[in-house]
């Protein structure tokens, strides 16, 4: 007996609805895991004694690993298949979540969220791909990616409450076993509700601009985290000089070879280049003063980490009705004002940072994040789309997969640069025993004196990071009005049609 059409549909529907729900899983821990340590990092610290320069690298290796791979990763997914990359990428994710959990010293922990980074620049091309393929009306792919896109932003901004909560019952470990889970669940189920996808013209994945540009920004980051950690030293300067040449290199390789990883030529559209510099620079804004509040908050003001989590909550509750909100509210306002109001709101935001003292200033913070959330929520659910509606159909592919880079590499530049930054000013105007405020809080013998020096010069270090966010994002809201004339960016129905051509490129 024929199966009735509509009985078909309904059961079609039905297994692109759950399959959306299985893909979201490590989308989620894949956002979540670039934050979920901000406020775990004094248990770690605790328990593990890092070196200031090695706390920086537990936590933005991950974020470096993913940002400058997101781009190759997606370019072999699509001529090994990527549903076959994504179970292979969602497998060493919880191997290297398991590690990481167990890890003994800070190398190993290290090396753990390297492994981590590595296999989440597997999931997020390959998911939005295998995602699309599923939802063949463009309306409800439409949807499907707009949820996508906010369960990408909800994992940013859930990380550090999920691992405070963590925190509060068990050991520092958990923040990475509670991954094991949902890949548990994935791997079991990905198989029979996910089909492989491919693209009919994939093209040759050029292995030297994929290790030209991971290395060059690992030398270069490094020679900076030293330089902040230690001075101007012969080491650091010669790292931050060599990856910059790299780099450098690997910029011109990319405008002379067939299919280059990034495609440069791009921003000489300047609607593309403001929406990728909007892609960068609040997801380092946000890093920075996330991971530094998570400190200040605990170390400074002696709440424990549930209270952080919970102070947390209101910010990160903002950021993702923000995001999910704005689609609807962008189609009436024009992206040229969602933009003008994000940077402008994450700039007021980070400046209520700045009345925080050593005694206290949690309801200035509470305010800071829930201001600036809904410039966070705004950068996550526009970008995308700007920058594909701003370049022709038959690149859109590749102006989306730079888009999703400029997220993860602005995450992790936020806590290198802007970490950095702090780490120096309280070098140069701590009390000078050691060179992070958890390491000094825990040295024997300290006067009331000498504690209250080492918190003022973290809130400095706070303070100084929170005004040049806020002021570079008051520059490139400038920038926008200048350079995005009202119509400048495209029609919602333009972005619709970009978006089907994105999904299908993909």
């Amino acid at each position: 007996m024929a199966q009735h059409p509509a009985a078909s549909s309904d059961a079609g529907n039905l297994r692109a609805w759950l399959g959306l729900l299985v893909v979201l899983g490590p989308v989620l821990l894949v956002s979540m895991d670039g934050s979920i340590l901000f406020l775990a990092m004094p248990r770690v610290s605790q328990a593990l004694n890092p070196s200031a320069d090695q706390a920086l690298w537990i936590l933005d290796i991950y974020g470096f690993a993913v940002g400058s791979l997101l781009v190759a990763f997606g370019n072999i997914g699509d001529r090994y298949g990527r549903l076959r990359l994504l179970m292979v990428g969602a497998a060493f994710f919880g191997i290297g979540s398991a590690a990481a959990a167990f890890a003994s010293t800070p190398e190993l922990l290290i090396a753990a969220r390297a492994v981590m980074g590595i296999a989440g620049a597997t999931l997020l091309p390959s998911a939005l791909a295998v995602l699309s393929e599923l939802f063949a009306d463009p309306k409800r792919r439409a949807q499907a990616i707009g949820i996508f896109a906010a369960a990408f932003a909800a994992g940013f901004a859930i990380g550090p409450v999920v691992g405070g909560v963590l925190l509060e019952r068990f050991w520092w470990g958990s923040v990475f076993l509670v991954n094991l889970p949902v890949i548990a669940v994935f791997l079991c189920f990905a198989p029979v509700l996910l089909r492989e996808v491919r693209a009919t013209r994939p093209g040759r994945v050029d292995a030297i601009s994929v290790v030209t540009s991971a290395v060059g920004l690992l030398l270069a980051i490094y020679g900076i985290k030293h330089v902040a950690a230690e001075g101007l030293t012969l080491s650091a300067v010669t790292s931050a000089i060599l990856g910059t040449a790299v780099l450098w290199w690997f910029g011109l390789r990319q405008r002379r070879i067939e299919h280059p990883l990034i495609d440069f030529s791009l921003f000489r559209d300047r609607t593309f280049t403001v929406a990728i510099i909007t892609g960068l620079l609040p997801l380092a804004a946000w890093s920075a003063a996330a991971y530094l509040a998570g400190i200040y908050l605990q170390s400074v003001l002696d709440v424990s980490a549930l209270q952080a989590a919970l102070l947390a909550l209101p910010g990160a509750v903002v950021l993702t009705a923000t995001c999910i909100v704005t689609p609807m509210v962008v189609d009436r306002v024009g992206k040229r004002s969602a933009l003008l109001v994000c940077h402008f709101s994450i700039a007021a935001g980070l400046l209520l940072l700045l009345p925080t003292t050593v005694t206290g200033g949690i309801g200035w913070y509470i305010a800071s994040t829930a201001l600036a959330g809904i410039g966070y929520g705004i950068c996550f659910a526009v970008v995308a789309a700007t920058a594909v509606a701003a370049v022709p159909p038959e690149r859109a592919g590749s102006a989306g997969a730079i888009a999703e880079t400029s997220n993860e590499i602005g995450n992790a530049l936020g806590i290198a640069l802007l970490g950095s930054l702090a780490a120096l000013l309280f070098r140069l105007q701590g009390p000078d025993l050691a060179p992070t405020l958890d390491e000094t809080l825990q040295l024997s013998d300290l006067t009331a004196t000498l504690v209250t020096d080492a918190k003022a010069a973290f809130l400095a270090g706070l303070h100084i990071v929170a005004a040049t966010a806020s002021f570079l994002h008051l520059v490139l809201g400038l920038l926008t009005l200048r350079w995005l004339p009202r119509g400048a960016v495209a029609s919602p129905a333009e972005h619709e049609t970009a978006a089907d051509e994105t999904a299908a490129a993909r």
